[in-house]
Order: structure tokens, then C-alpha cells, then sequence
């Protein structure tokens, strides 16, 4: 079990990676027993310094300070080497990533501004129309499906650090875990120590999120205008569909056209996209054994 010592150097260093050289800076300027300020001013900033002070991994002693418990240090330092890192920078978005939210944010005013949906439907119906030409609508669904699948897999694999959500995740199990356990057994002072640790982990809770966020901006991006297309193609709303269409069979329900509502209010050429979908990214992912989840 973790002594307060090594949980104040792990919550400190994980706030704030230029802390782990500061603290590698004093343990090793500690190696006689004390350290005072004016051995270390040159490698590490005073309010450096000052946090170690304030967490109590320095205390005073007889002509400087010393280390409250110079093997918990170690220990968490060595910790730190072993486990995954985490860097919010490293998640931070790019350019690109910024300009295909402001684009998903505009495609979705297609769906209730029907100026912006025809040009939309219009300028990808250059590109599908002659599919759905020579195919029947349902099929033209099917094939927009495998390709939603294909690329949506291809976006999460490649734009998620799995082992950065993997760190995430196991650094609040074990926050999760050290809280309950205090709380078993009555310890105010870890519990105290803990929750300013649980405060610290917001950053990382953020993190997750952009990590997780990313991807699904760029898989929006490249659907909507998908998806304005069939809305556009099958005439919704009172709209003028932009195609002949036949009707189809739909399992449990029969024969019905592509504008009626067949899940509450949820028409037909919605529920077949998301069917088709969410069976074709299945097989996408086991084709290609792609992770989906950090472990």
C-alpha cells in the first residue's frame, strides 16, 4: 500500500510533469540528508520548491530540509517510469481538427435550414447520384454503411492513444480504490489527501474527453453530409423527394415506404442506415482487429 509520502509526489507529478524532474532534482541533491534552496535554485523555479514544501514531501530540517520519506519518493518516481504517461498536450487538437468541428457545426444546420440542405444534398448527390442510378435506394444504403464503417474505424484507431485512455482510466480506478479504502478504515487524512488528488485528476478527466471527442468530430464530418443527402434524396418534412422509391420490407413491420415512421417517430431510411451500420462497422472491426476500447 502507497504511504501519504508517495501519493503526494504521484498526485504532483502527475498534475504537472515538469514536477517529476523537479522532485528527481531535490532527491538527488538530497542524497547527504538535507537540501537547502540555494543547491537546487538553478534547475528548479521557486514556486517549484514552495509545492513541495506545501505537500509535505519537504520538511524542515537542522540546517535546510529534508526529505519526509526519502524510499516513498523512489518509489513513486519509479512508479512513474513504469506507468503509461499522461499528456494533455499530446491531446490537444490540431488546426485541422478545429476547422472540421466549425464544418460539422455548419453541416448540422442542415437538418432543420433547408436552403443549406440542398446545397448539401445537391453537391453529394454529384457523387451518389449515379450510384443510386444503377442500384436500388436500400443498397445505395448499404454502401454509404460499409464506408461510414470503414472510415469511422480507421478514425478511432488512428486519432485515440489507447494506452493514453488506458492511463486515464487506471489512475481513477486507483483514486477510486485508495478513497474506499480510506474510507474503510477511517482515515481522514488520506481521504483529505485523496480528494485534493481527485481535483488534480480534472485535467486528466478533460484530457479524456478531447481524446475520446476527436475522432467522433472527424467521423461527423465526412457522415452529415452523408446523411443530408438521404434526407434530401427521400424528401422529408414535407419536402420534394428528388428520386423515384420504391418501397421496402422491413423485418417485424412489412412493407412500408422509406417516410414512414417505424421506430416511434423514426422513418424508415434512418432505422435501415443505422441497422446497416452498426452491422457492417461491426465486421469492419473484426476484419481489421482494431482495438475500439483501452484495456
Amino acid at each position: 500500500m502507497s504511504t501519504p509520502t508517495q501519493r503526494r509526489v504521484e498526485s504532483l507529478v502527475s498534475g504537472d510533469p515538469e514536477m517529476r524532474d523537479a522532485v528527481q532534482t531535490v532527491l538527488d541533491a538530497a542524497a547527504n540528508g538535507e537540501v537547502q534552496w540555494v543547491e537546487v535554485r538553478d534547475d528548479i523555479s521557486s514556486g517549484q520548491w514552495g509545492r513541495l514544501i506545501e505537500k509535505g514531501v519537504l520538511e524542515d530540517g537542522e540546517s535546510g530540509f529534508t526529505l519526509a520519506d526519502r524510499d516513498a519518493v523512489e518509489e513513486a518516481l519509479s512508479d512513474d517510469d513504469d506507468g503509461a504517461e499522461i499528456d494533455g498536450e499530446a491531446a490537444s487538437w490540431t488546426t485541422y481538427d478545429k476547422l472540421a468541428a466549425v464544418g460539422t457545426g455548419a453541416f448540422f444546420v442542415g437538418y432543420a435550414y433547408a436552403p443549406v440542405r440542398n446545397v448539401v444534398g445537391g453537391a453529394m448527390d454529384t457523387v451518389l447520384g449515379p450510384l443510386q442510378a444503377t442500384l436500388p435506394f436500400y443498397a445505395v444504403v448499404m454502401v454509404i454503411a460499409v464506408f461510414t464503417g470503414l472510415y469511422s474505424t480507421l478514425l478511432r484507431a488512428n486519432l485515440m492513444d489507447m494506452d493514453r485512455m488506458s492511463a486515464y482510466q487506471e489512475k481513477m480506478q486507483e483514486i477510486q480504490d485508495r478513497r474506499k479504502a480510506a474510507k474503510e478504515r477511517g482515515d481522514d487524512e488520506a481521504l483529505q489527501q485523496i480528494q485534493e488528488e481527485q481535483m488534480d485528476a480534472m485535467g486528466d478527466q478533460l484530457g479524456m474527453f478531447k481524446e475520446q471527442f476527436r475522432p467522433m468530430v472527424w467521423i461527423m464530418f465526412l457522415t452529415i453530409p452523408a446523411f443530408l443527402w438521404m434526407y434530401w434524396k427521400v424528401g422529408i418534412r414535407g419536402a420534394a423527394s428528388h428520386g423515384e422509391f420504391s418501397a421496402v420490407v422491413m423485418p417485424l413491420v412489412g412493407e412500408v415506404t422509406w417516410t414512414a415512421s417505424v421506430v416511434g417517430p423514426i422513418q424508415t431510411w434512418i432505422v435501415w442506415y443505422f441497422l446497416c451500420s452498426m452491422a457492417f462497422t461491426q465486421l469492419v472491426q473484426k476484419g481489421l482487429n482494431v482495438q475500439m476500447s483501452p484495456t
